[in-house]
């Protein structure tokens, strides 16, 4: 198994310091399977490669069953000594750990520069999904080249290998390019070596951090990396997805060149959005009110806050992004004036559930967008007629907005969404509301305002009519 990364610039030798590895010796490294070794086959002011080289003993793989599924003579004759795989992201992470973390107290100001870097895999297993390469690579930024070479020159009528050597170029941060090889890699391979258990919904999470959650392939990257294990995939999905949803709040960000003085007055949309949620609420005059769809809790921080409020609750369907608001909350150390108030359920808003009724008012904040429209009639139900609360608060993506983001016009802010409505949509269904479950309706936006799009959240808050 053989990988090489190619710095190529001025005083490229420096690259030594963000891996810490002496270009001028190589090193040996044991591992459970074979050794590591890292060495530099070219050094020069200009340009500098570093090679991470597997041995891999295929006795030792026996022995210990490490990626062993069939038995037999599978155990001894496999491709696992010659293909970069799992064994290869677990040496990424064994020899290369403090660069992965973005460390270097050497050269500090070197670890944040993006670098150009060409990095080579050798012997992917990619078999037939070879457009894969391009979907899960692409987007990070990479340009995308691989080989591919018959699976025996002697007859060719057997095809192409189902193993290509891949490069990948582009200008990135070596810390960050360490992480995407370490997420990656597996997720090309069918048969992983180590024992996946809840630990690994973490180990991607945080290798992850930063480009996962917002990669328009992660559904399907999150599935491959957990093979068969979808309860992991799901967990780890639904993790990602709440991560998206605080980038894409964020992305109102002022352009380069336009960040100036004003930059320290910028709010990110996601707390204007809640502070917004919350001041209607408020301004509702509310004691009690429930945040359906309620996610890691962002909204029921604020709203405890409140001295108005003398019962808040939140509710969602996951268990795990209840957990999530649990230790976000700090429930475990909250002031006794707080956890009284406080109450966290699993419910769903599609199903008509007693326990949300008997609440001055319901928040469904970014949570409609994710249901699917043949289900908006149950959605209306459990929450305009069955609940019936005094005031509703609503947001949505203003779908119009997206083109000030220079985003195509099919192409959704989430992939999780299945739709966006334009203001004209909102404002139809919000009248819908209004005359099918006896409610007023006020809208208003939330975000920068542009004279073309609008603002990029619209929000309605609706009110019983007495």
């Amino acid at each position: 198994m053989l990988l090489t990364i190619t710095y190529k610039g001025e005083q490229t030798q420096d690259i030594g310091y963000l891996l810490h590895k002496n270009p001028e010796r190589p090193q040996e490294f044991s591992l459970s399977y074979g050794k590591a070794y890292v060495f530099y086959p070219e050094i020069s002011d200009e340009q500098t490669t570093v090679a991470l080289l597997m041995d891999t003993n295929p006795i030792d793989l026996a022995r210990g069953k490490l990626g062993s599924r069939d038995g037999g003579l599978f155990d001894y004759v496999n491709d696992r000594p010659y293909v970069s795989s799992s064994f290869m992201s677990t040496a990424i992470a064994r020899v290369f750990n403090t660069a992965m973390s973005g460390r270097c107290d050497a050269k500090p100001e070197f670890v944040k520069q993006e670098l150009d870097l060409t990095v080579k895999v050798y012997s992917l297993p990619v078999r037939a999904d070879k457009a894969f390469l391009n979907e899960v690579f692409k987007p990070l930024g990479y340009a995308v080249k691989y080989e591919t070479k018959l699976l025996d020159e002697l007859f060719p009528e057997w095809g192409e290998s189902p193993y290509v050597d891949l490069t990948l170029q582009g200008k990135v941060r070596l810390s960050v390019l360490l992480n995407h090889l370490y997420v990656l890699i597996p997720v090309f391979d069918r048969q992983k070596h180590y024992y996946i258990n809840k630990e690994e919904i973490d180990k991607l999470m945080k290798h992850g951090e930063g480009w996962l959650e917002t990669h328009p392939a992660k559904t399907r990257i999150v599935r491959r990396y957990f093979m068969k294990a979808r309860s992991y995939a799901n967990q780890a999905t639904e993790r990602l997805m709440e991560e998206a949803e605080t980038a894409e709040t964020n992305e109102t960000e002022l352009p380069e060149g336009e960040q100036t003085e004003e930059k320290e007055e910028w709010t990110p949309l996601n707390v204007l959005r809640l502070n917004a949620v919350r001041d209607e609420v408020i301004a509702s005059g509310a004691t009690s009110v429930i945040d359906i769809g309620c996610g890691g809790g962002r909204l029921l921080s604020l709203l405890l806050e409140e001295k108005q409020l003398s019962k808040v609750t939140g509710a969602d369907v996951s268990v795990q992004a209840l957990e999530r608001a649990k230790q976000r909350l700090h429930v475990d150390r909250m002031p006794t004036y707080k956890k009284d108030k406080l109450t966290l359920m699993q419910g769903s808003l599609i199903y008509q559930d007693s326990r949300f009724s008997g609440y001055d008012a319901i928040c469904v904040v970014e949570v409609i967008e994710h249901i699917d429209k043949n289900r908006h009639p149950a959605f209306e139900q459990t929450v305009f007629f069955h609940a019936r609360p005094k005031t509703v608060v609503l947001t949505t993506p203003n779908k119009e907005y997206n083109a000030h983001y220079e985003m195509k016009e099919d192409i959704l802010r989430h992939s999780d969404h299945r739709f966006e409505w334009t203001r004209q949509e909102f404002q139809d269904w919000a009248e819908h509301i209004c005359k099918t479950y006896g409610y007023t309706v006020e809208i208003k936006g939330i975000g920068e305002m542009d004279e073309t799009f609008g603002q990029s959240t619209q929000m309605g808050v609706f009110t019983k009519c007495e």
